[in-house]
């Protein structure tokens, strides 16, 4: 699973690489190749512009005016707030530039100079050509339609007009300045220079106009505002006074005087309560004493000298007389018990009242607090409008424009457009781009593999084999070639490939190798019975599978009829060595396929199976097993659980990138890594009709084909 993922990351980050940079020598090459259309397309650019420069395009005539921002003005009171300058920072400034071109603005200047009755602004007036598309269309359309369309109103043709002009103004600021420069273009020169200067002059009276309206605008809220707070300030006023006259004297000392009062009583009921439990344990323990009839422990309790001297006088003191002093102190702790128990009472209702007052006095002072400081805030809410209605009547009549004109526009003399040379030398420079980008668009249009760097670069696997395609007239005679031109170009390809996948893994030499593509005809077979052939010629003993049970192609190769192969061995019904077919111009063994009604993918995950191709190992050197194609039938990804290497063949200009990716991303599903790509079926005439070079023509002397 890990080695799957590798691959991935390997494949993905290849093909990242590979659309992230471009080869420059291989555009180059293909610009190359493409030179002539290249050439042609820029002569017809070039032709084109001459055309235009010199015979299509209308003159026109620049002309600009110049304003500058005042940043900052100097005025009679500070109205900051009613009615402010502009800013000198580049919100505001970019903002002043859509101001000069505002609709509205525009609307003005068009009405000022009357530009509705001038054709080239207002288009009902231009005479229509005899032939054009719009009269073409219409006349269509009146073929249709025998009521005439609707007529434009004069708000709308007002509004075409309006954009017509704003097509040929623009404002532009100078960097690092606060100067705008108003540029108009038109047919005419002088119609330029008085566009210019008008759209100036109505910009700053604009200004004017809107601080005049907003200062009279501030003027007349501020009046209404300032009597309104004057209302507010004095019902605030009466509202204090009102409730003053109706409470006691109320003041923060008072409150404070009160609590501490309260404080104090709070604490001498805390020492009543611990009085009383005091006298309450005496009496008890006094009863207590009395009950257990010892005089001396009683004596002792009540701390009265009389009990004391009676004690001590006689040895055995007359007990009524003791118990009837002992009693007396009784009495005396009740009445004490009595006096703090009355106490308690008179503080806890003192509390109360305090309590009471305290919270009516904070009650009045909270309301007499918060409705000084609503007095308060009206007031100076009051005199700050007031101050502002000052300053805004002072205002009225003494505004100045936030801009001034620096320089008029003049009249120019010459065109400024069209520029002809450099009309033609964009037009040249267009066709070489039309051109090139022909050229490579119809390259990259191409969604087939003709180089192996190319195959390599798109899937992240590496290219084994690139195999030439094979000068047999039919399939059978294929093994025929390469066994009568052992140096042809074909026979030293399949060489290279048997090279390349013998050393894929030195530690672990692949013994069963399988063969496969994405779709039918990319030559898979071909290769098998190839590689087949070239390892059995160094001795080996190979065995070749045929594992396609559906096609079974290996009919048109070999002269086979009614041949038990591949199931009858896994069923048991005819030995192996039976079934299998020495094949002389193969030069090794060869076990077919053979028609089921089992699904060839659920046999070839069986463990018989399975266990088949672990016999065969120790029987044969190598094993081929030619496979059906992976985006067909699911039959390559099951035999690829069981073999030790992967041969994916990709037809040369024939199978697209997709079918290649998507094949590829099966094997991956089920974590199986190609060993590796051949090329195969490659045309040596496509290869140099295409423009590549390195191709085995370059070579051929070495090849006897």
């Amino acid at each position: 699973m890990s080695d799957m993922s590798n691959s991935k990351i390997s494949s993905l980050s290849v093909a990242s690489h590979d659309d992230d940079e471009i080869d420059l020598t291989a555009l180059l090459g293909t610009i190359w190749r493409g030179k002539m259309l290249v050439i042609i397309a820029a002569v017809i650019g070039l032709v084109l512009g001459i055309i235009y420069a010199f015979f299509m395009a209308t003159p026109v005539y620049t002309s600009s005016a110049v304003v500058m921002l005042e940043s900052r003005q100097e005025q009679v009171v500070d109205l900051e707030s009613v009615m402010t300058g502009i800013g000198g920072d580049q919100v505001a400034i970019n903002t002043e530039v859509e101001v000069i071109r505002s609709r509205g603005l525009i609307e003005k200047l068009v009405k000022q100079l009357n530009l509705m009755e001038d054709p080239e602004f207002n288009t009902s007036l231009q005479s229509k050509p005899l032939l054009s598309p719009g009269r073409l269309i219409s006349g269509v359309k009146g073929l249709f339609s025998s009521a005439e369309g609707p007529q434009s109103s004069e708000r709308e043709l007002l509004d075409a007009t309006i954009d017509r002009v704003l097509d040929t103004i623009s404002v532009s600021n100078v960097r690092q300045s606060y100067v705008f420069r108003i540029t108009a273009t038109t047919e005419s020169p002088q119609k330029s220079a008085e566009i210019a200067n008008t759209l100036s002059e109505l910009y700053i009276l604009e200004q004017i106009e809107v601080k005049f309206d907003a200062t009279e605008k501030a003027t007349e809220w501020l009046t209404d505002r300032v009597g309104q707070l004057q209302i507010e300030l004095e019902e605030a006023v009466t509202a204090v006074k009102e409730f003053n006259a109706g409470t006691e004297l109320i003041s923060a000392e008072t409150l404070g005087g009160l609590n501490r009062q309260l404080k104090e009583t709070r604490d001498r009921l805390r020492e009543a309560t611990a009085s009383l439990a005091a006298a309450e344990q005496r009496i008890a323990e006094l009863n207590a004493a009395r009950a257990a009839g010892d005089m001396q422990k009683m004596a002792d309790l009540a701390a009265d000298n009389t009990l004391t001297q009676l004690i001590l006088r006689s040895e055995t003191p007359d007990r009524t007389v003791f118990e009837a002093r002992f009693d007396q102190v009784i009495q005396r702790a009740e009445v004490d018990l009595a006096r703090i128990s009355n106490q308690i009472t008179a503080l806890e209702n003192s509390i109360v009242t305090q309590e009471g007052q305290i919270e009516r006095q904070s009650a009045d002072l909270v309301t007499l607090q918060q409705l000084e400081r609503e007095a308060e805030a009206n007031r100076l809410i009051y005199e700050y409008f007031l101050n502002r209605l000052k300053e805004t009547s002072i205002q009225q009549g003494i505004q100045q424009a936030d801009s001034r004109i620096l320089s008029l526009a003049v009249v120019p003399l010459t065109p400024s457009a069209p520029r002809k040379s450099m009309v033609m030398a964009l037009m040249l420079i267009l066709g070489l781009m039309v051109g090139v980008a022909i050229v490579v668009g119809r390259e990259m249009a191409q969604n087939t593999f003709r180089l192996g760097e190319d195959l390599e670069n798109k899937t992240g696997y590496p290219v084994l084999g690139q195999i030439p395609s094979i000068p047999a007239r039919n399939r059978s005679n294929v093994l025929k070639y390469l066994s009568d031109k052992p140096t042809s170009a074909a026979a030293e390809a399949v060489r290279n490939l048997r090279t390349s996948v013998l050393l894929s893994d030195l530690d672990n030499p692949p013994q069963i190798i399988m063969s496969t593509s994405s779709v039918p005809g990319e030559g898979k077979t071909t290769q098998s019975l190839a590689l087949t052939q070239n390892l059995a010629k160094m001795g080996k003993k190979v065995l070749l599978i045929e594992g396609d049970m559906r096609k079974r192609v290996f009919a048109e190769y070999f002269d086979l009829k009614d041949q038990n192969g591949l199931m009858s061995v896994l069923s048991g019904e005819t030995p192996f060595d039976t079934a299998v077919i020495k094949e002389a111009s193969l030069h090794a063994d060869l076990l077919v396929a053979e028609k089921t009604s089992t699904n060839p993918a659920d046999v070839y995950s069986s463990e018989r199976f399975r266990n088949f191709l672990t016999e065969l190992r120790a029987e044969y050197d190598y094993i081929i097993i030619d496979t059906p194609p992976v985006l067909a039938v699911p039959d390559a990804r099951v035999i690829g659980q069981h073999v030790d290497a992967i041969l994916y063949t990709v037809r040369w200009d024939s199978t697209s990138q997709r079918q290649v990716r998507d094949g590829i991303r099966s094997f991956e599903g089920v974590n199986l890594k190609i060993s590796g790509l051949v090329l195969g079926q490659i045309s040596d005439k496509g290869m140099k009709r295409y423009g590549y070079g390195g191709g085995y023509g370059d070579y051929s002397s070495y090849y006897d084909n």
